[in-house]
């Protein structure tokens, strides 16, 4: 998920943010910017970056898979078309 200590320094910029006459609350404030961002974050459907890497990676071989296969199709209906109707082993 995300990593706390990102949480952590934007609460703490937020709070920082604050007018000078509700600094005394600024503690409060940064523990409620917190929570509040982490439950905000908490019901976003977000991966990891590693997470995010490991399905790039899945999805370049399996890009690469069926373009495989694509070109072993094509060349297989290439030969066929080469061979001619009539041709058909199935018709004997």
């Amino acid at each position: 998920m995300i990593d706390l200590n990102h949480i952590d320094d934007l609460a703490r910029r937020l709070s920082d943010l604050v007018p000078p006459g509700l600094r005394e609350s600024r503690d409060e404030l940064r523990n409620t910017f917190r929570s509040t961002l982490q439950a905000g974050l908490a019901k976003l459907d977000l991966v990891t970056r590693e997470e995010f890497e490991v399905q790039r990676a899945v999805l370049l071989r399996t890009r690469e898979k069926l373009e495989s296969l694509e070109r072993l199709v094509e060349s297989l209906e290439s030969r066929l078309r080469e061979r001619g109707p009539g041709s058909d082993s199935a018709s004997c």
